[in-house]
């Protein structure tokens, strides 16, 4: 299929192919965690807060590191049918275990750990209504928030360097009726051949690929064009996430992000000293 014809396809929503949904990132969405924002993207809405607590989990107390590390859930009726809260199924699922994870992974992969000092920031995710693309959302709007909360902790001294290395985003992408569709909505993902999540730095380094077949397998080429749709999607995401930053700023310098010229690789489990 031609880019031109790709291009041109419309989607239920009026969409082109390789277009996102409407994204809208509200920072300071409620008012106690050090950084807070509601994403938006199409119908799904996540709420992400970031926590700065003065601890680390016991495998890294005295080291000199700290720790990010994510929760998610989603809210009874956040789907068209209500769900029965997990706290009243005996904790979360494998589901929400494995999103847990991968949230977490992917936000510490830009994170210098020494720079945070033994204190650990929890990002909290709750879906309050999905329709696709929660886990990316709650990346992409973490993102956000944990830069807002090391932010507000070095204005106020408990972080004294920039411990941020990069952005983060992450979008969906897939295969439905043989075109390459980015960011899926739900009805797109239940129709999907192929369903692709990318996790991938502002560098274009990339943290996580997870594709899977629903029918046929798919040829490396496709697979190489899924990806290369979704860097353009995960482009644009940081540009909001830099526009949104700027503006919970209102014109202060965003100190918490490392220049690129001296960024480098940190192993988290390095002893800090």
């Amino acid at each position: 299929m031609t880019d031109s014809i790709q291009a041109s396809f419309k989607r239920n929503d009026g969409r082109n192919s390789n277009d996102l949904r409407p994204v809208k990132i509200t920072y300071g969405f409620t008012k106690h965690a050090e950084g807070s924002v509601l994403i938006e993207v199409g119908e799904t809405r996540v709420l992400c807060n970031a926590s700065v607590e003065e601890r680390v989990p016991p495998f890294l107390k005295g080291k000199g590191v700290g720790w990010v590390t994510a929760e998610y859930a989603m809210l009874p009726r956040a789907t068209q049918t209500r769900m029965q809260r997990e706290a009243n199924r005996g904790g979360p699922s494998g589901r929400t275990h494995e999103i847990q994870r991968l949230i977490g992974r992917s936000l510490r992969s830009v994170v210098d750990m020494a720079a945070l000092g033994e204190r650990t920031v929890t990002v909290d995710c709750d879906v309050i209504q999905a329709d696709g693309g929660t886990r990316t959302a709650a990346i992409t709007g973490g993102f956000v928030a944990l830069a807002l909360a090391v932010e507000k902790s070095l204005g106020e001294g408990r972080i004294v360097r920039p411990p941020l290395r990069d952005y983060i985003a992450a979008v969906s992408v897939g295969l439905v009726g043989e075109r390459i569709l980015l960011d899926l909505d739900y009805s797109e993902d239940s129709a999907a051949e192929v369903d692709m999540n990318v996790v991938r730095t502002g560098d274009g380094r990339f943290v996580e690929l997870q594709g899977t077949a629903e029918t046929d397998p798919f040829t490396q080429t496709q697979m190489t064009d899924m990806i290369s749709t979704a860097a353009s999607g995960v482009d644009r995401l940081i540009a909001i996430q830099r526009e949104t930053i700027v503006q919970a700023l209102a014109g202060k310098e965003f100190r918490a992000l490392l220049d690129p010229a001296v960024r480098g690789k940190v192993n988290w489990k390095e002893d800090a000293s």
